[in-house]
């Protein structure tokens, strides 16, 4: 069994009006960073990033549902509970001390149990521990282990509850440094024919394939070497349920999307050439630019578009207008029905993969800098000019720089952007997002 890559995942799963947003918002508190052009983060917050104890994770609130029944209700619960056994490395399972131990909580807990994950069952709303200690003890009887006891709207006993959660997480470090294999995961709208191209890739190859368990029902991870290179491909297969209501259907998208770009270095959005480019493909390609992945469109079902000279042009122009804020992603016109430029998508990944990793020289990093602050200015504001003293690369996977300077309110998004254009300039970092920190430091040392 491979190791999984990436941040841990932790689901919460619950009832209606057990408190989940209130536990949502708490854990996730002023870090969840919402950028203002990037469709990736949806109106009701699905999922954040947050850390305890020096570990990252990522959290999935798996839904929010209000049924109309209580057979309704315990669909829904289960369904819930699947997605969270499917996507999660950890399961939060929420309950509320007031309305006490029901039904369905008992079913979710079946479910949960056979699931073999880790369960950290979580009583809510304990505002005192004197009067509802006993109370919160009846949930043992749920059978899967011991109930913490919480209040999300007061913030009490959170810290202890997550040292639990963050103690079932993989041991993440060494072996995932000796792991150098392409993790590459296949996103995108149900039905765009993600499963035929690797299914295309692997048939082109003719190579033994084993599955490694992946982390749902529907979606295996696959190996493969191509030229001697070994590459994971992580497919984000099957959403069956035909009959459900758009926005679940969404919200089970977005989570299985977190999940799979979550263990990947390169994402692949793969886009219906015959429907063109949708906001639901804008939404998953802003969840990989949100986590800073390496970023290919593949445009499939190439072959069933009319052309002439102008229509790649054309059909690009719109690409990068509606995702205009990845002006960086490589794009890629093919066909898995045919065959057509798939081998080419390797030689696409192998490309961004390095820039992904590419560490550029301080000493470079500051003559372009200056050359940059040479051809344009600084902004100024009340007299006060903007001045930058120095700009260093502190990470990769992706790209990350650190500028110094003497004043960060005066160093407005417009500037930024024209450093990372001259940065690209030079160096091309095709496929990959690059991150900046502004950082202020007082004298001209």
């Amino acid at each position: 069994m491979a190791k999984k890559k990436g941040k841990p995942v932790v689901a919460v799963v619950g009832r209606p009006n057990v408190g989940k947003s209130t536990l949502f918002n708490a854990l996730a508190g002023e870090r969840i960073s919402i950028v203002k052009d990037t469709p990736g983060i949806t109106r009701d917050r699905i999922y954040a990033d947050t850390e305890w104890s020096g570990r990252k994770f990522t959290l999935i609130d798996t839904g929010g549902i209000e049924p109309e029944s209580r057979d309704i209700l315990l669909s829904q619960m289960r369904e819930q509970a699947q997605i969270a056994i499917d996507t999660a490395d950890v399961i939060l399972f929420l309950v509320d001390v007031k309305q006490g131990l029901v039904d369905a909580d008992s079913k979710v807990a079946d479910m949960l149990r056979k699931a073999g994950k880790p369960v950290v069952l979580v009583v809510n709303k304990v505002d005192s521990y004197e009067r509802d200690m006993i109370a919160v003890y009846e949930f043992y009887n749920l059978g899967i282990g011991e109930p913490h006891a919480i209040s999300a709207a007061n913030r009490t006993g959170i810290g202890d509850m997550l040292d639990v959660v963050i103690s079932h997480f993989p041991e993440s470090a060494k072996e995932d440094e000796e792991d150098d294999r392409i993790r590459v995961a296949i996103v995108g709208k149900p039905n765009v024919g993600k499963s035929s191209i690797i299914n295309r890739l692997l048939g082109e190859n003719r190579l033994i394939v084993s599955d490694i368990a992946g982390t749902t029902r529907d979606a295996v991870d696959t190996e493969l070497t191509y030229h001697g290179r070994e590459y994971v491909f992580i497919d984000t297969a099957g959403l069956r349920r035909k009959n459900k209501i758009k926005e679940e259907l969404e919200r089970f998208m977005i989570i299985r999307t977190v999940s799979a770009v979550e263990r990947a270095d390169i994402v692949v959005l793969v886009i219906d050439a015959v429907d063109g480019v949708t906001e639901q493909d804008a939404k998953i390609a802003g969840i990989a630019h949100d986590r800073g992945k390496g970023i290919i469109i593949a445009v499939n079902k190439w072959d069933a578009i009319e052309k002439d000279n102008k229509t790649t042009g054309e059909y690009e122009k719109k690409i990068r207008q509606i995702l205009s804020f990845m002006p960086y992603a490589e794009i890629l016109y093919i066909s898995a029905l045919t065959g057509q430029r798939l081998p080419k998508l390797y030689d696409i990944i192998e490309m961004v993969h390095e820039n992904h990793a590419m560490r550029v020289a301080t000493g470079v990093l500051n003559e372009i800098m200056s050359e940059a602050v040479a051809m344009q200015q600084p902004p100024t504001d009340k007299g006060k000019r903007l001045r930058l003293y120095y700009i260093t690369q502190v990470a990769v996977k992706p790209p990350t720089f650190v500028i110094f300077v003497n004043d960060k309110e005066l160093m407005h998004f417009s500037y930024t952007r024209y450093m990372e254009n001259q940065i690209r300039e030079t160096f091309g970092f095709r496929g990959t997002p690059l991150k900046f920190f502004i950082r202020e430091r007082k004298g001209d040392k």
